[in-house]
C-alpha cells in the first residue's frame, strides 16, 4: 500500500472516494437512530443550531483515520482524514455543513463551501462563478483531496414540538468533475439561490438533489424516521 498525490488522482478515483465518504456518512446517521429524531422532538434550539449539533455528534461517534491537522471553513464539520482504500491511501479534508427546513428539494450553498464552479442561467444571464474552495486544499507541506457533502434535516411542526421526518445527505462533487456534473449552463445540478445582488448580499446557490441525483443516483441517500414504530431506517441507493 502507498500513498497517492490527491493531484494525481484520476475522474474515477475522486468519484471512489466521495462514494465512500458519503457511506461513511449514511452509516453514522443510521447508527445513531432516533437519537437525531429525540434531540429535535424536545429541544428548545433553533432547528439550525440542533442539526448543527446533531451532525457534530453523530459524526465524532464513528471513528475514522484523521490527521492531525487543524482545517479551516465556514461548515459544521471539517476534518484532515487518511482515506484507506486496498492498494492506497489519500489524504482528505472533509468538509460537511448541515441544514434544517420543512422541504428537501434543495439546499444552500454558499460559495465557500464548494470547489465547484457554478454554471447557470440566472435571469437572462449566463453565470460562472467559481467556489471558493480548492479542488486540492495544502496545509503545510501535504496536500488533501477536497471533499464536501451536505445533511439535510426536513422537519415538520406538528403541536408545539418539531418532528424530524428524514435526513437527505448529499455527496457535492469535487470541482475536478465539473465537465461530468456542471460542463455548461444548460446541464447542471444547481437552482437559483436565494441572494440579492442588488442589497449587496453574497452569491448563494441551491443544490438540487433531484439533479444530482440524474447525474449519479449514490449522490443523494435518505434516512426516513418513522416515529410510530420507532424506527430510523436507511437503504442505500446505487
Amino acid at each position: 500500500m502507498h500513498e497517492k498525490e490527491p493531484a494525481n488522482l484520476d475522474i474515477e478515483e475522486i468519484e471512489e472516494i466521495e462514494a465512500l465518504t458519503l457511506r461513511w456518512i449514511f452509516q453514522a446517521i443510521l447508527d445513531f437512530g432516533m437519537e437525531s429524531y429525540e434531540i429535535f422532538f424536545y429541544s428548545p434550539d433553533h432547528v439550525t443550531d440542533i442539526a448543527e449539533d446533531i451532525t457534530r455528534e453523530f459524526l465524532d461517534r464513528l471513528p475514522g483515520f484523521n490527521v492531525q491537522q487543524r482545517v479551516y471553513g465556514t461548515v459544521d464539520y471539517k476534518r484532515a482524514r487518511y482515506i484507506i482504500l486496498p492498494e492506497k491511501t489519500v489524504r482528505q479534508v472533509l468538509f460537511i455543513d448541515s441544514k434544517a427546513e420543512k422541504a428537501n428539494r434543495s439546499a444552500t450553498l454558499q460559495m465557500s463551501q464548494t470547489s465547484m464552479s457554478v454554471k447557470q442561467l440566472r435571469q437572462g444571464n449566463a453565470l460562472d462563478e467559481k467556489g471558493f474552495l480548492p479542488e486540492i486544499s495544502v496545509y503545510g507541506e501535504n496536500n488533501y483531496l477536497t471533499t464536501t457533502c451536505l445533511v439535510h434535516f426536513m422537519y415538520k411542526d406538528e403541536g408545539h414540538h418539531r418532528h424530524l421526518k428524514e435526513v437527505t445527505i448529499a455527496a457535492i462533487p469535487n470541482g475536478r468533475l465539473q465537465d461530468r456534473y456542471n460542463p455548461n449552463i444548460n446541464d447542471g445540478i444547481w437552482l437559483a439561490g436565494r441572494n440579492a445582488p442588488t442589497r449587496g448580499e453574497d452569491f448563494r446557490v441551491r443544490l438540487s438533489f433531484s439533479k444530482l441525483k440524474q447525474k449519479a443516483s449514490w449522490r443523494v441517500q435518505v434516512v426516513n424516521y418513522d416515529e410510530t414504530n420507532q424506527r430510523c431506517e436507511g437503504k442505500w441507493n446505487q
